[in-house]
């Protein structure tokens, strides 16, 4: 049986985010399922950047199907967890489950992968003290409040947490994420 490996998500995630790790990660040989609130269809976003514009511009995405719901999840039965960006890590991280679910994977000293706005979930948690990570720019205050010290980077790896700043950085930080989980939980 095929190790499994938890995607943590919701409506607003960025599309790129949650599926190139899900079928990256398929591709290893890990057996990968999607978390959200809900057992529902997810909507998922596309951010991107267009002159004229201060930030970054949102667009309908894929749709895609949760797989469970957070209160389903039993963490024992993962060995990493991926926490996607876009939106819906700003909403997700009030959810108690969730918390409960992220604080687990750190706890179990697992491997952890996270990328654009996913370190608000895990700052939520109080995971970041004292950590090396990247995030999405717009989060540097947010990660040195959480006591990260927060680097402008591709990845970053602390341990068995891999940071990037978001869906350009995908190479870089499935590379690095693949080598903490060959080391820590290989494929069965």
């Amino acid at each position: 049986m095929a190790a499994k490996i938890l995607i943590v998500t919701g409506d607003a995630a960025e599309s790129l985010e949650v599926l190139y790790p899900y079928q990256r990660l398929r591709e290893e040989g890990y057996d990968v399922h999607i978390a959200a609130p809900t057992r529902k269809t997810l909507r998922f976003v596309v951010h991107d950047f267009e002159n004229g514009f201060d930030t970054y511009t949102e667009k309908p995405g894929y749709t895609w199907p949760a797989d469970l719901a957070f209160n389903e999840v039993d963490p024992g039965h993962y060995v990493a967890l991926v926490i996607p960006g876009g939106r819906a890590p700003e909403y997700l991280r009030n959810d108690p489950e969730l918390r409960k679910i992220v604080k687990a994977f750190f706890d179990g000293d697992k491997p952890v992968a996270q990328i654009c706005h996913g370190p608000l979930m895990t700052a939520a948690v109080g995971a970041l003290q004292g950590r090396r990570v990247t995030a999405y720019p717009a989060l540097e205050l947010d990660m040195q409040t959480a006591g990260a010290s927060y680097q402008d980077a591709e990845a970053v790896v602390d341990g068995v947490l891999v940071s990037a700043r978001a869906w350009p950085d995908h190479s870089k930080w499935m590379r690095e994420f693949l080598t903490v989980l060959r080391a820590k939980a290989p494929v069965t």
